[in-house]
């Protein structure tokens, strides 16, 4: 059903902003936190924010509210500082977890009351395919799969307001987070090649297909699951 307002966190760049793309295409109304613009014009509403600022997300969730109804939310916002076992930094432990997970906690609180008393809403927590174990992803893997708690436990606690809560696990897709850590033509990039049978990166644009149709109407007895979009990377055996 076209013209619901849904809500990005990182919406600016890669996943995020395809995402935004997408959905204002197919008429919905789409609203944006991130730190910064990115290139060219937002498809929707920006708000300039600093999700790892908990009081500044907090000023900016009460300026949303009071100016939109919100029927969905993506938790999108994301960040990997990849340390092997022997050298993760608590600091870089807690930065990785604060944004991946209490921001999701933080944002989607902000609007799902609202979904209950109108007895629809969707929820997409964007997780990994680190979660079934990754090389120097400690943080994130422990941050991501926390996500994929949530979505399960939130998917409970609602699908009797008539609210689903979804999990999608991209694998390695061509954006600027993956290539601050995998250059091109490094080892690293070699390294996840391999790891992926369908042999190239995904696209955000393949990502945001399926975050777009568990946002439908369509998808509305779709609750507790994480899609994996990661061109067979999670297939066990592999």
């Amino acid at each position: 059903m076209p013209g619901r307002t849904v809500l990005i966190t990182g919406a600016s760049k890669g996943i995020g902003r395809a995402t935004a793309r997408r959905l204002q295409e197919q008429g919905d109304m789409v609203l944006g936190i991130a730190r910064s613009g990115g290139e060219g014009d937002f498809p929707g509403v920006l708000y300039r924010c600093d999700l790892a600022d908990a009081e500044g997300t907090d000023r900016v969730l009460a300026r949303i509210a009071g100016e939109h109804r919100v029927d969905a939310v993506v938790n999108n916002v994301g960040v990997a500082l990849p340390e092997p076992l022997g050298e993760v930094r608590l600091d870089s432990l807690r930065s990785v977890y604060d944004l991946n997970v209490r921001a999701a906690v933080q944002v989607t609180q902000a609007f799902v009351g609202g979904m209950r008393e109108r007895g629809w809403g969707r929820i997409v927590n964007v997780t990994s395919r680190s979660v079934f174990g990754a090389r120097r992803r400690s943080s994130y893997a422990a941050a991501k799969s926390a996500l994929v708690g949530l979505t399960r436990t939130w998917a409970l606690e609602l699908a009797g307001d008539g609210i689903t809560v979804n999990a999608v696990a991209p694998g390695p897709v061509e954006t600027e987070l993956f290539r601050a850590s995998h250059p091109v033509g490094s080892e690293e990039e070699a390294r996840v090649m391999r790891s992926i049978p369908a042999g190239r990166l995904g696209r955000p644009e393949e990502v945001a297909a399926t975050i777009a149709f568990l946002l439908g109407e369509e998808a509305g007895f779709i609750t507790g699951q994480m899609v994996s979009v990661d061109g067979g990377g999670s297939i066990p055996g592999r």
